[in-house]
């Protein structure tokens, strides 16, 4: 028997024979083999959706986040996953004319359906328990773009600086300043030829505003387009290029979306950040499914080339692994990747396709439409299911493709197989396969409604079956609580700017510092000359973190700040905040007729000021040690800059990959065993056959010689007597052949045994991020790792804002 749940195989279904009939054997599907990407065809009808609904639902089991690209509606079914299979489960997500087409009531229909279901997943091998399991390996998430019936996204953030990684990388760079700028041309009719002087005007503007680190929105896009900030394009004046009447009519257009209410959707709730998407808050995978049935065809374009090229630096900001990673589903390529024609969307798809792999991160793409795919392009997915196709013209094109695609093929055989197979029947053919082979997809696990329209998507997080949104799509980017950082988890709270805000009775004129408490002021915001300062005693050092055991060595600036208080204690540094300061920024003094807030009646004689410095580099020492995270089990230690999502991520990851090498390592050590004995087992059959023909043979020509005996005289029968006895070792020769069968057999199936409990051993030790068990190291600096830079007091402005002292908005926090 097959472990239907076998570490890192995906159960897809089962083998069939040359009729097409179903075989006891099952389909597994090597999760790893999803690295050198897969494409599904079929028409409709075929099955796709389930094919693809099961290898989704494989990856989730195995702790893999898939992202999944709905153009139709269909992909929501995965949040419809029935532990109980009861009818009420299932009666809320039944068309009403279904069961008006049965003639029967919505509650006799629905039992119909759950008894269905309960059946179909039996003859698969799969009860509730398997679905208990999915819903708790993975939350499901239904994104809706442009619209707020599921969760939106806001696409805003792409217009933001990208990660470090690609900006430290020239062609990943223009890769994103192109696909930014064509999707961005393409929701407004606009031609996004590369050379076009639209796309270069744009593209620059968006360069020059990353390298200076600022976030662009739409609004200054649509100012900086009409005033650029350059004066030339290539070696040509910006006027001879684009004049400035031509550079209005772009920017009209620009500005049109802003004007349109529709657009108002597209800036709200979770921004389009692939970390976040995929990963809940505890590092719980998610299948993230972006539905885009309700838009445009401009729309679509505009989203899916700006999601394709966030996956792409997502993708390019890990590091490399032969696992898999994360799975990205599309469930229609039709009109993504065309074969002749290049829209925005081809290009970082293609980029994905290349790079992916090297990362971990696989694709798994869906169409029914052979005739409008770039075969070229698909000649690096390394796996092909295919089902039914309509015309022998798909037939065909899917051949030629397939051909150049997968190497070794015999093209002919494969097409006759292809013209005949039924629905739900499909061929796989993979580089990671000797031979094509024919399977019939198994029962989905979750249920498969159809198309969800918009108000039942809506109805899904109220249901409880798919994952609330994290952000809110009124508020934009929520402060989520959030796990624990790794970083100096000492550090005081930072506390907000209402809270931060000290009261004072009345104005004074600047206090006078004695010689020995030095100062600083502030910067205010630019254009805000009105201020109000507030002293706060500040500490600024250097501080060395090492360890060799944990592999840090790390220095890093570390600022403090408090009010003193009167009182017996009026400096405690467990009550300051952690702020970040340009000290090469502050000014010399204040603002010409700015107001001073008066210092705290606290002592301020040199031997306190030395007193409270030694105190702060006391807590440096304490409670201001660098704290990490360590993973016992994969012996990781977090790095200072990680926080505990991404450690937790990146030690589930690096599991995975031993997992994957303690598979691979058993699977070999046993396969040599399992090759001799099945050896054996090969020779013992030859013999039993052998004997079986011997003993025929023999019990034969025994009764012809009875036969002869009778009237041949005594000297025949003693020969037949003789031979008798013969026949009698040769049945015992075949019994003894049976049983050395039947040893090897016992043999062969002990070794399954093993490897199974084996198997089992190293599932049971897989962890999930969200379950691993983490603990805390401490890294201390000593004395001569801490340099301090500044002590002394910080005159920070105020502004008054609803009648209250609020700090000002440049002061770093």
């Amino acid at each position: 028997m097959t472990d239907l749940d076998a570490l890192g195989t995906f159960y897809l279904g089962a083998v069939v024979d040359d009729g097409f009939e179903r075989t006891p054997e099952p389909l597994m599907y090597d999760a790893s083999d999803l690295t050198t990407h897969a494409v599904i065809v079929g028409m409709t009808g075929s099955g796709k959706t389930g094919l693809g609904v099961g290898l989704i639902e494989e990856a989730a089991l195995d702790g893999i986040p898939v992202l999944v690209v709905d153009p139709k509606g269909d992909m929501g079914n995965l949040a419809l996953r029935f532990p109980d299979l009861a009818a009420q489960d299932f009666a809320p997500w039944i068309d009403p004319r279904e069961a008006e087409r049965e003639g029967t009531d919505m509650s006799v229909y629905a039992e119909g359906v759950a008894s269905r279901w309960r059946e179909g997943l039996a003859s698969w091998g799969q009860g509730p328990d398997r679905i208990e399991r999915l819903k708790g390996s993975a939350d499901v998430t239904v994104y809706t773009p442009g619209s707020t019936a599921g969760t939106p996204l806001s696409v805003l953030s792409s217009f933001a600086p990208p990660p470090a990684a690609v900006m430290e990388d020239a062609e990943a760079l223009a890769e994103k300043l192109a696909n930014t700028t064509a999707s961005l041309l393409a929701l407004v009719g606009r031609d996004a030829d590369p050379l076009g002087r639209e796309h270069l005007l744009i593209s620059t503007v968006l360069d020059a505003s990353w390298r200076e680190g600022q976030e662009l929105s739409l609004a200054a896009l649509v100012r900086a387009v009409q005033e650029p900030p350059v004066a030339r394009l290539g070696v040509m004046d910006l006027e001879t290029v684009f004049p400035s009447p031509e550079r209005t009519k772009l920017a009209l257009a620009l500005n049109a979306l802003l004007a349109s209410p529709s657009f108002a959707a597209w800036t709200l709730g979770q921004p389009l950040d692939l970390q976040e998407i995929l990963y809940g808050r505890d590092g719980k995978p998610r299948i993230a499914v972006i539905t885009i049935s309700h838009l445009s065809d401009a729309e679509r374009t505009f989203f899916l080339t700006l999601l394709f090229s966030e996956v792409v630096a997502w993708t390019r900001s890990l590091t490399g692994t032969t696992s898999l990673r994360a799975l990205v589903y599309v469930d229609e390529l039709f009109g993504i990747m065309p074969p002749v024609a290049e829209p925005p969307t081809k290009r970082p798809l293609l980029t994905l396709l290349k790079q992916a792999r090297a990362f971990g991160v696989g694709l798994a793409l869906s169409t029914q439409n052979p005739v409008d795919l770039d075969y070229k392009a698909l000649s690096n997915a390394g796996t092909w299911f295919i089902g039914r196709l309509q015309t022998d013209r798909d037939r065909q094109r899917l051949l030629d493709g397939l051909r150049s695609a997968v190497g070794g093929t015999d093209v002919a055989a494969l097409g006759a197989t292809i013209s005949s197979l039924p629905k739900r029947t499909f061929v796989v053919r993979s580089v990671h396969r000797s031979e094509p082979v024919v399977f019939q997809t198994r029962w989905a696990m979750s249920y498969l409604a159809g198309p969800l329209s918009r108000q039942q998507i809506g109805r899904l997080a109220a249901a409880g079956l798919a994952a609330e949104s994290t952000m809110s799509a009124e508020q934009g980017r929520v402060p989520a609580e959030g796990p624990r950082s790794t970083i100096a988890a000492g550090t005081p709270r930072p506390i907000a700017r209402s809270e931060a805000a000290p009261t004072a009775p009345a104005d004074v004129s600047r206090p006078v510092l004695p010689p020995h408490l030095p100062e600083v002021f502030l910067p205010p915001a630019p254009g805000e000359e009105s201020v109000r300062y507030f002293p706060f005693l500040l500490g600024v050092a250097d501080v060395y973190y090492h360890s060799q055991t944990h592999g840090v060595d790390e220095e890093r600036r570390v600022a403090l700040r408090l009010e003193p208080v009167e009182g017996p204690s009026p400096v405690e540094w467990s009550r300051a905040e952690a702020v970040a300061v340009d000290l090469d920024g502050a000014l010399g003094g204040p603002l010409p007729g700015s107001a001073f807030a008066p210092l705290a009646a606290v002592p301020l004689g040199p031997k306190d000021v030395k007193g409270w410095q030694e105190l702060f580099e006391r807590w440096l020492r304490t409670e201001g040690a660098l704290r990490l995270f360590r993973d016992p089990a994969t012996k990781l230690t977090a790095q200072a800059s990680e926080s505990e999502k991404e450690f937790r991520l990146r030690c589930a990851q690096a599991a995975r990959e031993l997992r994957d090498e303690a598979i691979a390592r058993l699977r070999s050590r046993y396969a040599s065993r399992l090759d001799t004995v099945e050896r054996r087992m090969l020779r013992e059959e030859q013999a039993v056959s052998r004997e079986q023909q011997q003993f025929q043979a023999r019990a034969a020509s025994v009764a012809g010689n009875v036969i002869g005996a009778i009237f041949g005289g005594r000297r025949s029968l003693s020969t037949t007597l003789n031979k008798a006895s013969t026949g009698v070792k040769d049945f015992g020769d075949v019994q003894r052949a049976k049983e050395r069968l039947e040893d090897a057999r016992r043999q062969y199936a002990d070794l399954e045994s093993e490897l199974q409990a084996e198997l089992e051993a190293l599932e049971a030790g897989t962890v999930r991020p969200e379950a691993i068990q983490l603990e805390e190291v401490v890294v201390r600096p000593t004395t001569r790792d801490i340099a301090v830079r500044f002590f002394g007091v910080a005159w920070v402005p105020h502004v008054q804002v609803g009648g209250r002292w609020t700090e000002s908005r440049s002061s770093p926090r």
